[in-house]
């Protein structure tokens, strides 16, 4: 099954096309956490710390949701013990049947790029001769500002392993437009160069819903944009950040989708991990507190995107 397909039939069951981002950030973690640790090494507390918090967001909302996006910053930031929590992290979400969307903006050139593709998202040789899968995400970010030939090993392991990737197009960041919106000599923006590139590439990978798992990032925050990306990539599956703590809402993601309610899922980290408390409400609650905070964020993210799509997605399909 293409990894797209996965994604989509679980978008349908859950009637809910967001992603939680699964964002540790010590400093924001509520307190309840940071007790009884029994890892004496403080970087192995960290992780046991992280993959706890993690571990009940998970069993928190992974009926209402269809995949989650760790982002790998958070968690190589604390070396291997970071990684091995970031590791856990995903085997446990796909033991609760969730599709896991790496954020680690991964590429480079050649054999470099192969290697991160493997390593991410493939399967990697040992020394017996042996092949074995690592990280094993379901999706993986991957920036293309290095050209074609850095895509191509991604694109491969993509088909190969029935995986997919989510390419960067036009990102949500205030400063993004210093280089996407930058007019190339053909007299399109970068972006819509990329979204060229991502079009063909999508149209020789397409599952049985019509859509590709070579996908593309669009940011909420620039809806006029992301319905011109809309049109050039038609068969992209897109995964649109910057809703919530960035500012982007629900009207902002409908240019993201197609009239069937398909096409695109919206990611929400701190809006769903911590803006819903007060940084004084996260020092003193109970894990039980919080995680009901957390499935009522979650909650109010579907019922306000799919309450958007409904009245104005005239195929919705869910």
């Amino acid at each position: 099954m293409h990894t797209v397909d996965l994604l989509i039939e679980k978008t349908m069951k859950t009637k809910n096309p967001s992603v939680i981002g699964l964002d540790p950030d010590i400093r924001k973690i509520p307190k309840c956490y940071l007790t009884d640790v029994r890892a004496k090494d403080p970087l192995e507390a960290v992780a046991e710390v992280i993959y706890r918090f993690n571990r009940d967001v998970i069993d928190t909302v992974f009926d209402l949701i269809p995949a989650v996006k760790p982002q790998m910053a958070f968690y190589e930031k604390y070396g291997s013990c970071g990684v091995a929590a970031f590791e856990k992290t995903v085997a446990y979400a796909k033991s609760k049947g969730l599709v896991v969307i790496e954020d680690a903006k991964r590429n480079d050139i050649g054999n470099t790029a192969a290697a991160y593709a493997d390593g991410h998202l493939g399967t990697v040789a040992f020394l017996s001769g042996n092949y074995a899968k690592m990280f094993d995400a379901d999706f993986l970010t991957v920036t293309p500002f290095l050209g074609s030939e850095s895509l191509s090993p991604f694109l491969d392991v993509c088909r190969k392993q029935g995986k997919g990737i989510f390419i960067l197009v036009k990102t949500s960041n205030t400063s993004a437009g210093e280089i996407q919106d930058a007019v190339t000599a053909s007299g399109c923006t970068v972006s819509r160069s990329i979204a060229q590139y991502v079009s063909e590439q999508a149209e020789t990978y397409v599952g049985k819903h019509g859509y590709s798992s070579i996908g593309a990032v669009v940011g909420a925050t620039y809806p006029r944009e992301a319905a011109v990306l809309r049109g050039l990539m038609p068969k992209s599956y897109f995964l649109v950040p910057g809703y919530g703590a960035q500012g982007g809402n629900a009207d902002d993601i409908l240019p993201c989708f197609h009239p069937d309610g398909l096409g695109a899922v919206v990611n929400s980290s701190r809006g769903i991990l911590y803006t819903h408390m007060s940084d004084d409400e996260r020092a003193r609650c109970s894990r039980q507190e919080y995680l009901e905070g957390v499935r009522r964020a979650t909650l109010q993210m579907r019922e306000d995107i799919y309450r958007v799509l409904k009245k104005n997605c005239k195929k919705m399909i869910y």
